[in-house]
């Protein structure tokens, strides 16, 4: 072995312990698993032999290797039997009282030099250190769920810990095929301090009856692609240990954002802790599975479809990336397009580039030439909005401002027929003072694809609240047949997505701007950790940070927390010109094209 922790103790067998405990007899380790229940430490035994004889049915490992690694784990009910390890990890309940009873009883059993850590991802482990009578042997080993799949460990160190049992277990990290991050002590760590401010607000926003669940949750995996929703993700957590973190965080930030929200503590109070007690945000078919069944907020088949309007026919205002894809998506689902842009050549422009994509299509197999031609075929180019005079449906794409969106609105409303829908895609201004610029404000609603818009499946349908149930029932019917997913939002600043995004964002650039972890990390541990698709700056990076940061201070406009103020870093970076990849540098530098 290339590190000296050959004999590792697992104190607590629950499902953490019990993953922890696989990985490590799985690397080859001694395992000592500790747990005072008899029932917890035989339900850890049979976890891992069918565990690894699943592995053996996918040929992952040999019937040798399976009867290796079940010898080398072995299980107790007395902290004594951590005498003989070289590393012990707890995994107790999170509570200051559990693990500090844990670590005083180490202090008398343990070798002066075995390492202490314990898993918790919301306690101080300083504080948990300064309880022990060797406090530079304590830190922080924070497995992520399932830990077998996760790579992701976040290696804590306190202010007393040696740097010899940082390097000691950051090495056993990399040898059980995990990618360490070096974090500081302080609640959530990097990965969960960024993960669970954004589980809090989108459980604020269930609260406060803004959108469904299915609907927080869908648009979350469409417009952000993260492998779960925020509340179904809140369920498998436990919704009592995300207080308990979010608790932790707000105690030291004092951040609005980390005050847990009231849902939380009365759903924990009531006992509907998610998956566990087999209901939470939703509803289980039992407890500790994850099978969802229908409860008394499951939606009914959408009954709206028959009330709206025929659409035959679609109007799309503007010629840069945007534009044509909607424009795109429409024409691929057999709708009329007339795409309007300042000057016929710039809607020429723009259908060349609506060429060029559904070409790639042809060249990937995922369309016909004969569709690829019928399909261009529905699109035609103006170089005036007068051209919507007959559309059933107008889309605005124009620039991000809301004088000129205004001013086209005002145009639509003389040129568009009685009855046409007016829908704008912003992301981030009020819908309804794009409606006041008309004297029709109840065809008004917003549409916000997302970018790129042929390859993204979410749409916001954003109603104001002088928008009819007609134009709504309308756009949701719409919506479904170009085969994209429709959520519904009021008309508030971020709509569903951007509102629980750039907080996310922007608490990632006070990590780094407060120098407690690097942007490769921070990135690193929301990919691994969370699921990510994208690391924070990466993402910011791609979107531009003046976009970021324009959509930063509307959110802090509108709902005037202080938690929303943009961070500095990111201002001073838009004042230098330091855009993201399309100026060559954001957070990080690029290779100019």
């Amino acid at each position: 072995m290339d590190t000296p922790l050959h004999t590792i103790a697992v104190v607590g067998l629950g499902t953490m312990g019990t993953g922890i405990a696989e990985v490590l007899a799985r690397a080859g380790r001694e395992v000592i698993g500790i747990d005072i229940s008899d029932a917890a430490a035989h339900q850890a035994v049979t976890a891992l032999e069918a565990s690894t004889a699943r592995a053996v049915e996918r040929e992952r490992i040999t019937e040798e290797e399976r009867r290796n690694t079940l010898a080398r784990f072995r299980t107790f009910s007395d902290l004594q039997a951590a005498a003989d390890a070289d590393l012990v990890i707890e995994v107790v309940s999170e509570s200051y009282e559990a693990k500090q009873q844990v670590f005083r009883a180490l202090d008398s059993i343990v070798r002066p030099g075995t390492i202490v850590a314990t898993g918790t991802n919301a306690l101080s482990v300083t504080r948990l250190a300064a309880d022990s009578a060797h406090p530079e042997r304590v830190l922080g080993l924070h497995f992520f769920n399932p830990a077998p799949a996760m790579k992701l460990v976040e290696v804590v160190s306190s202010v007393l810990t040696s740097p010899n049992a940082v390097e000691a277990v950051t090495a056993l990290a990399r040898e059980l095929g995990k990618e360490p991050v070096a974090v500081g002590d302080r609640p959530g760590f990097v990965a969960d301090g960024l993960l669970f401010g954004y589980l809090n607000q989108a459980a604020a926003m269930y609260e406060a009856k803004y959108a469904s669940r299915e609907d927080i949750d869908a648009a979350m995996k469409l417009g952000c692609g993260l492998p779960m929703g925020p509340l179904a993700l809140l369920d498998l957590i436990g919704i009592d240990t995300a207080r308990t973190v979010l608790e932790a965080m707000y105690a030291e930030s004092r951040d609005r954002l980390h005050a847990p929200a009231p849902i939380l503590k009365q759903l924990s109070e009531a006992g509907l802790t998610g998956r566990k007690s087999g209901r939470g945000f939703y509803t289980y078919a039992a407890p500790g599975t994850s099978d969802q069944v229908p409860d008394a907020l499951t939606p009914q088949p959408a009954a709206e479809a028959a009330a709206g309007l025929e659409v035959s026919s679609v109007g799309v205002a503007g010629s840069g990336t945007m534009a044509s894809g909607i424009a795109e998506v429409f024409a691929k689902a057999g709708y009329e397009v007339v795409l309007a842009a300042r000057g016929l050549e710039k809607a020429e422009t723009a259908k060349s580039r609506i060429a060029k994509s559904l070409s790639r299509s042809v060249d990937k197999g995922r369309m016909t030439a004969e569709a690829r031609d019928a399909t261009l075929a529905r699109i035609s180019p103006a170089g005036s909005l007068d051209a919507f005079a007959e559309v059933d449906l107008a889309v605005e794409a124009v620039a991000e401002d809301l004088e000129v969106k205004q001013q086209l609105f005002a145009t639509l409303d003389k040129v568009c027929k009685p009855g046409a829908v007016l829908a704008t895609t912003t992301s981030s201004l009020p819908v309804v003072a794009c409606a006041r610029a008309t004297s029709r404000p109840q065809d008004v609603i917003g549409m916000h694809f997302f970018n790129p818009a042929p390859a993204m499946k979410l749409v916001e349908v954003v109603r104001t609240v002088l928008t009819s149930d007609e134009v709504h029932a309308t756009v949701r019917a719409v919506t479904t047949k170009i085969k994209k997913h429709p959520v519904d939002c009021g008309d508030r600043a971020g709509f569903i997505v951007n509102a629980l995004l750039f907080p996310y964002l922007n608490n990632a650039i006070k990590m780094v701007q407060e120098h407690y972890a690097t942007l490769d990390d921070i990135d690193a541990a929301m990919k691994l950790g969370g699921g990510y698709p994208m690391g924070p700056f990466e993402l910011l990076d791609v979107v531009g940070l003046d976009v970021s940061l324009a959509i930063e201070k509307v959110l802090h406009r509108e709902f005037r927390d202080p938690g929303l103020a943009p961070a500095p870093l990111l201002e001073h970076l838009v004042a230098a010109g330091c855009l993201g990849r399309k100026t060559g540098r954001g957070f990080r530098e690029y290779a100019r094209r």
